[in-house]
């Protein structure tokens, strides 16, 4: 079951994560969150730099998307190129 506990904004616009759920979560200062705000929702989620075993478990499935895709080394030195030149 989650955690639920009540917190208020600052007049600054700070939202203090109670301490228990910053336990929980195993947040220490200075962690960076994305925050996505929508309708009423606001959600935060701590940006955490993965392990090499989930970097390589991406760049594996996004090598196989590329192959299935017929794309080259070419296309992706291109593909930089051009967003590099904007």
């Amino acid at each position: 079951m989650p955690e639920i506990q009540t917190t208020k904004m600052s007049s600054r616009g700070q939202v203090v994560i109670p301490d228990a759920i910053r336990t929980k979560l195993g947040l220490e200062p200075g962690v960076q969150f994305v925050v996505i705000g929508e309708g009423d929702t606001i959600v935060l989620k701590p940006i955490a730099v993965p392990s090499m075993r989930e970097f390589d478990e991406v760049m594996g499935q996004a090598r196989e998307a590329a192959r299935r895709a017929g794309m080259k080394r070419s296309d992706v030195a291109s593909a930089i190129a051009a967003v590099r030149s904007r």
